[in-house]
């Protein structure tokens, strides 16, 4: 696949050849499911928790005789069938998180990259550089790359806190390093502006198991 490389005001500068083997795949479904469903899992704090009878405050005194009232037996004021006793088998803190393999996470955002450059949602921009962190010229830029109002995901090869800090008061807009780019990221924003010099490093990470 072939798209046009834009400069900052959104002129086409030439031409740039997107791999198939990223960006022309396939797409595998349950690949993407699983490793949303692990990105989602691993960010839960697991910090749930219920006071069972054993944790709540009361008596333990036994609050009526065994037999003879005509009613069922109850120990202490804790006892969970009464208002304000312990829960049965309430939540506890866990860790929600689970492994999947590397290639299953690649072959992932392969498939989530095939789709979006099937749909078109892919811009190619030459490298973005700001002297100073400015939310207008950052939107000035996203305006000329028609794509202020889609939620934008910036791609770069490398960490930038400038554009990081300029984009941050954007509702909906991200800016990634090319090494941290996922899946989740990939479909939740709805246009994929990629810097040039960041497709080598996406080849580079999403091709590393190839032989």
């Amino acid at each position: 696949m072939e798209l046009s490389v834009l400069n900052i005001e959104g002129k086409e500068t030439k031409k740039v050849k997107l791999n198939d083997e990223i960006f022309g795949i396939e797409p595998n479904d349950h690949a993407i499911y699983l490793d949303v469903k692990q990105y989602g899992a691993n960010n839960r704090q697991g910090t749930h928790k219920a006071k069972e009878r054993s944790e709540v405050k009361g008596s333990t005194r036994k609050i009526k005789k065994q037999k003879g009232t005509g009613t069922a037996r109850a120990g202490d004021i804790k006892n969970p069938l009464f208002r304000g006793g312990g829960r049965v088998f309430g939540p506890r803190p866990r860790d929600y998180s689970f492994k999947l393999n590397k290639k299953v996470k690649i072959l992932a955002r392969k498939s989530a990259l095939s789709y979006k450059a099937k749909d078109g949602q892919i811009v190619v921009v030459e490298d973005i550089k700001m002297d100073v962190a400015k939310t207008s010229k950052y939107l000035s830029i996203m305006n000329a790359l028609k794509v202020a109002d889609q939620k934008p995901l910036l791609v770069l090869s490398e960490k930038d806190n400038i554009l990081s800090l300029s984009s941050r008061n954007c509702q909906g807009h991200k800016v990634v390093q090319a090494s941290d780019l996922c899946t989740y990221d990939i479909l939740r924003h709805k246009s994929l502006i990629i810097s040039e010099s960041a497709l080598p490093v996406i080849e580079s990470t999403l091709n590393r198991f190839n032989k």
